[in-house]
């Protein structure tokens, strides 16, 4: 089997492959697919386990990471593109960028934590209780809240989430945990940004700092005002970032240099 992946925009255009966080799918890119899309051609995979790819059991970030390689091979002309992931789609672009920067123009990484969380054990038992009760209504609504996400997303957000499977929010879980970018991060030419939510967890803000300095080619920002999901709370400034990649402009100015 291989994972679903919604494609739009031109043919012969610049291509970018949006990688969606645990939890949800590709649906969560609708707002920058709309505005892509007119001048660039646009992937869009639901990852293992989730969304129209849920039959497909998650196995690790690499391996995910070798299947966005592979749909990366088949599906642009010059069998590169530039990536973009947010969440777990940031752990896996970030992995895809140290290992296989000869199929990554450039890659946008948000929100992902490469620093020792503090009691991990307790936090790998959080997310073991959670996992049989995740599609549940009230965790659902509750986690819409803590994510920020906009009134008119909520039912998106929910039936995206109910697609996920249990096995692989666990799985998801348990492994960022312990993420660490790969040794091939030093010699990876890949231009790799690095990005967080002003809002987000102190040790996700300190880890853009610590993923620009692991690639050559590194930058980090953050995103002033915004929590871990700020794609959805600012689409327009995630967009004209994802945009100044793909064309070699400057950043947004209200992305602040870290």
């Amino acid at each position: 089997m291989t994972i679903f992946v919604h494609e739009a925009g031109p043919a012969d255009a610049p291509v970018v492959v949006l990688l969606h966080g645990v939890g949800t799918s590709g649906w969560m890119w609708t707002k920058q697919v709309l505005d892509l899309a007119a001048d660039t051609r646009v992937l869009v995979p639901d990852l293992p386990g989730h969304g129209r790819s849920n039959a497909l059991p998650w196995v690790s970030i690499a391996d995910t990471a070798r299947l966005v390689a592979e749909v990366i091979a088949s599906r642009a002309p010059e069998g590169r593109a530039h990536v973009v992931g947010l969440s777990l789609g940031g752990y896996v672009g970030a992995h895809l960028a140290a290992t296989a920067p000869e199929a990554v123009t450039g890659a946008i990484v948000s929100g992902v934590n490469v620093l020792p969380f503090p009691n991990p054990g307790r936090l790998r038992l959080m997310g073991t209780l959670i996992a049989p009760v995740m599609k549940w209504g009230p965790v659902l609504r509750a986690n819409a809240r803590a994510l920020n996400v906009p009134a008119e997303d909520i039912d998106g957000y929910q039936s995206a989430a109910r697609a996920t499977t249990r096995q692989a929010f666990r799985k998801v879980n348990d492994e960022a945990l312990g993420f660490r970018l790969p040794a091939q991060a030093k010699e990876s030419p890949c231009p790799v940004l690095a990005v967080a939510g002003g809002n987000e967890h102190d040790l996700t803000k300190r880890s853009v700092a610590d993923i620009a300095a692991a690639f050559p080619a590194g930058e980090a920002r953050l995103a002033p005002g915004v929590g871990h999901a700020w794609n959805g709370e600012k689409p327009g400034l995630f967009t004209a970032m994802i945009r100044s990649r793909v064309t070699g402009d400057p950043l947004p100015e209200e992305l602040i240099p870290v």
